[in-house]
């Protein structure tokens, strides 16, 4: 087998490869409507010591709406614990693909 056709194998393995590999990767330009959310619980002792922040959150949704994965992009560890556990339970519309988004759940200090 010449040297010429090798290449073109691997190439085309490799395109191949790379295609599927896309294929299971979620979609990130479709901004999917949340139907059910559910507000993370704020700890009395960090709201009461003024302890607040954003949490920025990694969601992977389902096609069917429901939340695949949560993952911590940032924020305070334990807020970032709470903010998961609600997201969890977040419901969005239903789509066509799997699709990746990026969440924000702001934690404000308490009032005075």
């Amino acid at each position: 087998m010449s040297t010429n056709l090798k290449h073109c194998k691997t190439a085309l393995v490799c395109l191949l490869a790379l295609s599927l590999y896309a294929l299971t990767m979620p979609a990130q330009s479709e901004e999917r409507k949340v139907i059910k959310r559910v507000q993370p619980e704020y700890p009395n002792i960090l709201k009461n010591k003024g302890i607040g922040g954003i949490v920025r959150l990694e969601v992977i949704i389902n096609p069917s709406g429901t939340v695949k994965s949560v993952r911590t992009l940032g924020g305070n560890a334990i807020l970032a614990e709470y903010s998961e556990r609600a997201v969890k339970q977040w419901v969005f519309q239903s789509g066509p693909a799997e699709t990746k988004t990026t969440v924000a759940i702001e934690f404000g200090a308490p009032s005075q």
